[in-house]
């Protein structure tokens, strides 16, 4: 499938899906059935649209749930609070971010200096081990940017405890190519893979059951030969203590009455699922893809985002009937706010990640003095508090949460 970053893109896609997403979902989206034009119509491939705030989560839940009801969509409907699920998690254990980070600088460190571990790496993420199920991933995920979710944990569980690679090199390897790359989801999910998210809970790849669910692939069931199923849970020595959250207030009409300008992110590419409670009297577009990695981010997933925000600054200055610029990595901001003469920011929530470690720093100084209004989703604001812990937090008050945002 292509991925094109635009807004329309994203409802046609959920269009065509929609009407899968009930019972045959449940059903069929476990099986990786490849990236053949046609293949995949058992998953929903939304993923790249919801990260870059092209679509937003209610509008996708409200869809499917007109379409087939609470039952027969729950099991699609877990998966998108998965997606809120890990935000909120990271939100409430932001050190976890910082460790990968450091965790990830020394390994690549690590590579440099020793020739075996650069030579393994280089097979692994070139698709030369001899595991022909994960070489096929590799190289797919080089190629088109994405992976079915049931590939990417054997993918993970086959670095980790297969080739033995550091967990946050698999990590960076994803984060670098993947469209939808994701700093919660996909830090967490590598993490929980690795027993290290629920402690001594990890997930081992087995043959048996990535030629099962791979059977429909158009090559047939891909072999996975000389996996280690037996390896132990990973395990590290530091805690990450919870800390409370601090989530801004609805924004009203009257915290946006004086003349503002609303800024477009990697993460909040469109502002029609913001639903702007006023008019912005500039849009401000700021891609920073290039952030991600200290490697190379593959042409892909950057073109995507950047793509995605200067269409979506560009809809917005259409829409609302406003200039539009662009805030380039390195450039001061104030020029842009002083040239238009508005004072306050409406500013889509930085989750933590890499699109906050870039832009924060110089947004900071405005927040301080009250010149920041962040806009964060009413699903998020239900759910992250839930987060504390497993994912049981959460489902158990899906029902609830959909009820009290009038969704379904």
């Amino acid at each position: 499938m292509h991925f094109i970053p635009t807004r329309a893109a994203g409802l046609a896609r959920l269009a065509a899906f929609t009407p899968a997403a009930g019972r045959r979902y449940a059903e069929t989206r476990n099986a990786d059935d490849g990236p053949a034009e046609g293949g995949r119509g058992n998953v929903s491939q939304l993923s790249p649209w919801l990260h870059a705030g092209l679509l937003g989560t209610r509008e996708v839940l409200e869809a499917v749930l007109r379409e087939h009801g609470p039952r027969a969509s729950e099991k699609f409907v877990a998966e998108v609070f998965w997606r809120i699920y890990f935000k909120g998690y990271l939100e409430q254990r932001p050190a976890i971010w910082e460790d990968y980070r450091k965790g990830r600088d020394g390994a690549l460190a690590a590579l440099d200096a020793n020739a075996g571990l650069r030579k393994a790496y280089a097979e692994a993420v070139e698709g030369r081990t001899g595991i022909a199920a994960f070489d096929v991933w590799a190289k797919e995920l080089v190629a088109t940017g994405y992976l079915h979710n049931h590939a990417r944990m054997w993918f993970a569980s086959i670095w980790i405890f297969t080739l033995k690679l550091d967990w946050q090199l698999g990590a960076d390897f994803f984060l670098r190519h993947l469209i939808d790359a994701d700093a919660a989801s996909n830090t967490l999910s590598w993490r929980w893979v690795a027993g290290l998210h629920t402690r001594g809970k990890h997930y081992l790849a087995r043959a048996e059951n990535i030629a099962r669910y791979t059977a429909g692939r158009p090559e047939g069931p891909l072999a996975a030969e000389g996996l280690d199923e037996d390896a132990a849970p990973l395990s590290e020595p530091q805690e990450f203590p919870r800390r409370g959250l601090d989530l801004p207030a609805q924004a009203t009409a009257a915290d946006l009455a004086a003349p503002f300008a609303l800024l477009l992110h990697d993460e909040a590419a469109h502002h029609a699922p913001l639903a702007l409670p006023a008019r912005p009297a500039l849009v401000i577009g700021a891609s920073r893809p290039a952030v991600r990695s200290p490697g190379t981010v593959a042409p892909l997933a950057r073109s995507f985002a950047e793509q995605a925000v200067a269409g979506g600054i560009a809809e917005a200055a259409q829409d609302l009937g406003c200039p539009a610029v662009e805030w380039r990595a390195g450039e001061p901001l104030a020029p842009l706010l002083a040239a238009a003469g508005v004072e306050r920011i409406a500013l889509p929530y930085l989750p933590t990640g890499w699109t906050r470690d870039a832009l924060w720093p110089d947004l900071a100084p405005l927040s301080d003095k009250g010149r920041v209004v962040t806009l964060l989703a009413d699903l998020d604001r239900a759910t992250w508090p839930l987060a504390k812990a497993g994912f049981f937090g959460v489902a158990k008050a899906i029902d609830g949460i959909l009820e009290a945002a009038a969704i379904g």
